[in-house]
């Protein structure tokens, strides 16, 4: 079973989980996302989208940055870090 990031979306192995405050791994978000406990990022979805483009693409996961970010617009309100936001919001 794979595990991805429940905020970017990556795709997790054994040493790309984030961690909590306390030093404990956080299973749900990333080390980029979740380095120390919070989010490295205060930022709205569509940044994220927009910054994790490139990722998709060279990964082979999509074709063009037209269709990662269709496809990442439709995935990412899934994901726990967005799930209750409007798209553009900011998270808190």
């Amino acid at each position: 079973m794979n595990t991805i990031c429940q905020s970017c979306s990556m795709k997790m192995g054994k040493d790309d989980y984030g961690h909590n405050s306390d030093g404990s791994r956080n299973t749900d978000y990333c080390k980029y996302c979740f380095p120390n406990g919070n989010f490295g990022k205060d930022e709205a979805m569509e940044e994220m989208i927009e910054s994790c483009i490139p990722f998709w693409v060279e990964d082979g996961e999509c074709k063009t940055p037209e269709e990662a970010r269709e496809r990442m617009r439709k995935l990412f309100p899934t994901l726990k870090r967005w799930h209750n936001l409007p798209s553009g919001a900011e998270e808190s």
